[in-house]
């Protein structure tokens, strides 16, 4: 595909558009890009940038608060988590997609030619999504070679499953509850990522992480998971594998720092029709290693060498928000598991990133990951309210040249501004971490503006009975929700 990328420096002084509304070799439209990138939230920005990252403009996009021109009626979700964003296939504009986590929905948000938001509607609801919602990957037939589908994951329990859904679905198919994934495995899901087609040629490799916990009582804890087909676009037939040390360590916490460590992942039999249950009983049998609350995945971005480099979330817990579990991490890692050029199933695991070395002052609880050709951001999520936490939820930046980090954005709480904590905090909670951040999505290729993000936020403290049933699907929740645009950041 040929992508329009404009250097984000004329950002400012505004863009002409000057491409005519046409396709592109996969048949998708080529949209003209935006005149100027602005704010079209009623809603301020609810994050601030970091010292040393001056260049980075943050532009509120879309909130509880605001009501679209087309569908005045429709209200954007609590917790959007989950992401996706593409153009629109009439080539007037774009389609952004979002899990709401503790909607249990997905909405679908139609943007115009410059970025405004003018119509929204749901496409997943309370009772379609069934469970809870967190991160997802929306596949394309030009990144992934198959799709547009967008993966998103339930996270409840042991029998939760992926679902895939067509991003131009029917909304009033949104009760549906037969668009799940057995194939891809039954746990507490928190993400299905499918490599690059450039990764194996011919082959749909999918990876998928589990948010167990030691206290669910089942021995096989977090696991990274990894599905392969040899038929692309094969979500059906394919075989479920577990990642586990060469020499059958199971023990996360003796993955050291600066260390490398043999892996392979070793199949899980008849996975697709086992239960949850037996699917984890299977992986311990197996030896796979044991994560503390697998959350968050992503690749590096470029040729087909970094899309092999896959990047995963720890987030850690603590039975009294104190002290560690045993042979977890606490404060949260991120792993890097660089795969073998001719076979998924083989490759090398290492720790980038703990916060468990000086706790409360580095990473708390990492959550969402988004790596670029050069960086991975990655994203916390502090409400497990740990007593040594020293900050509120950050998004760090790692140099993967350097392999060093440092914070990118932080949550905006502004707790001594009476006039902001009266509208943003309608319960007393007022702990650091109290906010978390959502999903982190590279749009530049699709508006043709390089450096180009989107960001979502869940101020959990902003709550409004106007905020409930979003859906229609029958949510008590009143949680109110922010996406943002982020332009000038380094990839």
């Amino acid at each position: 595909m040929k992508k329009l990328i404009i250097p984000a420096t004329i950002i400012a002084a505004g863009i002409t558009a000057f491409v005519a509304c046409k396709k592109d070799k996969n048949d998708t439209p080529v949209i003209a890009p935006p005149e100027t990138i602005k704010a079209q939230s009623v809603t301020p920005s609810l994050i601030y940038m970091m010292n040393g990252f001056t260049g980075v403009n943050i532009f509120p996009l879309i909130s509880s608060e605001d009501v679209l021109a087309q569908s005045p009626d429709f209200i954007y979700g609590a917790q959007p988590d989950g992401a996706g964003f593409m153009r629109n296939p009439d080539g007037e504009g774009y389609i952004m997609l979002n899990n709401h986590e503790i909607n249990q929905s997905v909405s679908r948000v139609y943007l115009d030619r410059n970025l405004k938001p003018v119509k929204g509607d749901y496409i997943i609801d309370y009772t379609g999504g069934a469970k809870r919602l967190c991160s997802a990957t929306l596949a394309t037939t030009e990144e992934h070679g198959f799709g547009p589908m967008f993966l998103t994951a339930q996270e409840s329990g042991e029998e939760s499953m992926i679902i895939g859904i067509n991003p131009l679905a029917a909304a009033a198919d949104k009760g549906r509850t037969d668009r799940t994934l057995p194939a891809l495995g039954k746990a507490s899901m928190e993400n299905a990522v499918p490599l690059p087609k450039a990764a194996y040629p011919g082959k749909t490799v999918v990876f998928m992480g589990e948010d167990q916990s030691w206290a669910t009582g089942h021995m096989s804890a977090g696991q990274l998971v990894m599905y392969v087909s040899n038929t692309v676009g094969d979500l059906q037939n394919g075989k479920l594998y577990a990642v586990k040390r060469k020499d059958n360590n199971q023990v996360e916490m003796d993955i050291l720092k600066g260390q490398s460590y043999d892996v392979e992942f070793v199949e899980i039999p008849n996975a697709k029709n086992e239960t949850g249950a037996k699917i984890n009983t299977l992986a311990n049998d197996l030896k796979a290693i044991r994560f503390s609350r697998v959350e968050d995945i992503d690749y590096r971005k470029g040729n087909a060498q970094n899309n092999r480099e896959v990047y995963f979330t720890a987030t850690g817990q603590s039975p009294d928000k104190i002290n560690p579990q045993a042979g977890y991490t606490m404060w949260g890692r991120v792993y890097k598991i660089v795969l073998d050029s001719a076979d998924p199933t083989k490759g090398k695991i290492e720790v980038i990133a703990e916060g468990d070395s000086n706790p409360g002052n580095d990473l708390i609880n990492p959550d969402n990951l988004c790596v670029t050709e050069n960086y991975v951001y990655i994203q916390e999520d502090g409400d497990s309210y740990y007593t040594a936490a020293k900050h509120d939820s950050y998004i760090w930046q790692y140099s993967i040249a350097n392999k060093t980090y440092k914070p990118f954005l932080n949550m905006d709480h502004k707790r001594d501004d009476a006039a902001w904590v009266s509208r943003f905090y309608q319960n007393t909670e007022r702990r650091l971490g109290c906010w978390e951040f959502g999903a982190m999505v590279d749009i530049s290729n699709e508006i043709g503006v390089s450096n180009t993000f989107i960001l979502n936020i869940h101020p959990h403290t902003w709550q409004n009975n106007e905020f409930v049933n979003p859906d229609g699907g029958g949510s008590t929740n009143k949680e109110g929700g922010q996406t943002v645009i982020l332009t000038n950041v380094p990839r």
